[in-house]
């Protein structure tokens, strides 16, 4: 009798736990359609935010396309910043679909223009709404008022904006700079991942301004301090912002450190005379002194015509193909050097079909197999190396493979 008693029990204490779960699933089945109205969660809407003293912003849906699972993990967005005055609207707008193309996250794009370029990038970028991922902002071109002429003609127009990035998106903690004249060939993704090697002390990353010192610019000609053996290139820049604008920074015009918003004005005013590139050079300037707060990548992060105009001298490149090519010296746009033109055509004639990206292997190796007569053109292989691999990894088999 007693053990009956007890198996009676123990069915009975089953019982009551299963009629508990059974109601803790019905109220959280209620709570997530509540929350879920329309079939979208809440971060995946698409809206138009009035941008204020930045310009136009815009918000990109990043639900719908299977890209990102907003319920399972976070969603990490990705901040990618460019400067373009003059000319570069196309340039730049072709990087930015370079950046889409391929990247898995979403991205927010900080495009800082001239004014008179803003409603063409308002009407690019917003005929684009279908694609999921990202939004962007648009920024004018601002400079200290009590020296806006010398950085505004500093190089090249408006190039040296970038110093000032850390001090104007103040509630962006890091940060991917690149020139307009960038293209990807591989996901944001993979370069946006190197934040997490940076150590302690580290607070920006750039690629060596040189690998071939016999041909390299700052060991031969350059009249002021500049960071290792051969310098580095501020054409592709990785920051982590909170550290840069948190550290005091040596340097040679006092004893005593500066905050990066302390040190910019004072270090154009004693090199400004010394100075071929520009902010590039004051970059130099800066990390020649802080050497620890520098992360170098290898060169395939920032591949340029230097790369491969004298025999190849990247030899990553080589290796694994070209990760960022970068057409410095206006090589997209002439003739000098025909196999960037023919990556840069490929990608700014690309649509964001499925289809046209993964089609368009095939015509851009014929493009360039014509320029095996050039340096560059002998070892076009490494241009396609790495694109071949992120289109079959982001878009599967071409089309004629299915």
């Amino acid at each position: 009798m007693r053990r009956y008693l007890r198996v009676v029990g123990l069915c009975l204490a089953c019982g009551f736990c299963s009629l508990l779960y059974a109601f803790s699933q019905l109220a959280a089945s209620l709570e997530e359609g509540a929350g879920s109205a329309g079939g979208k969660p809440q971060a995946a809407a698409a809206s138009w935010l009035a941008g204020g003293e930045h310009g136009a912003e815009r918000g990109a849906g990043l639900g719908g396309s299977g890209r990102y699972s907003l319920k399972t993990q976070p969603v990490e967005k990705m901040h990618l910043a460019v400067v373009a005055c003059g000319e570069r609207l196309e340039e730049t707008v072709t990087m930015l679909k370079s950046a889409l193309i391929f990247s898995i996250k979403p991205l927010h794009f900080h495009i800082f223009a001239e004014d008179q370029l803003h409603d063409s990038f308002k009407d690019q970028l917003d005929s684009w709404s279908f694609v999921q991922g990202f939004n962007y902002t648009l920024y004018p071109i601002t400079f200290p008022s009590d020296s806006a002429v010398e950085w505004k003609k500093l190089f090249k127009p408006c190039a040296s904006q970038r110093l000032f990035l850390p001090l104007i998106l103040k509630e962006v903690d890091s940060l991917l700079y690149v020139d307009t004249d960038i293209l990807f060939l591989r996901p944001v993704d993979d370069i946006w991942s190197l934040l997490k090697k940076f150590n302690s002390t580290q607070v920006a990353a750039m690629a060596p301004e040189h690998e071939e010192p016999r041909i390299g610019w700052y060991n031969r000609f350059a009249r002021h301090p500049y960071y290792g053996e051969t310098g580095v290139n501020s054409g592709v820049m990785l920051m982590n912002m909170t550290r840069m604008r948190r550290k005091y920074f040596k340097n040679d015009m006092t004893t005593v450190r500066l905050r990066w918003g302390d040190i910019l004005i004072p270090l154009l005013k004693k090199y400004k005379l010394n100075i071929t590139w520009g902010d590039q050079d004051l970059l130099n300037i800066m990390f020649f002194h802080n050497p620890e707060s520098l992360f170098v990548f290898p060169c395939q992060w920032n591949y340029r015509p230097d790369h491969c105009i004298y025999g190849s001298n990247c030899r990553e490149a080589e290796e694994e193909g070209i990760f960022i090519l970068h057409g410095n010296r206006g090589v997209y746009h002439d003739d000098k050097q025909p196999a960037f033109r023919a990556v840069y055509e490929a990608l700014r004639n690309c649509s964001f079909e499925d289809d046209s990206v993964s089609s368009l292997l095939e015509p851009l190796e014929l493009e360039l197999e014509k320029t095996v007569h050039t340096y560059c053109g002998k070892i076009y292989k490494v241009f396609i190396k790495q694109l071949t691999k992120s289109i079959r990894n982001r878009y599967g088999r071409p089309p004629k493979e299915r």
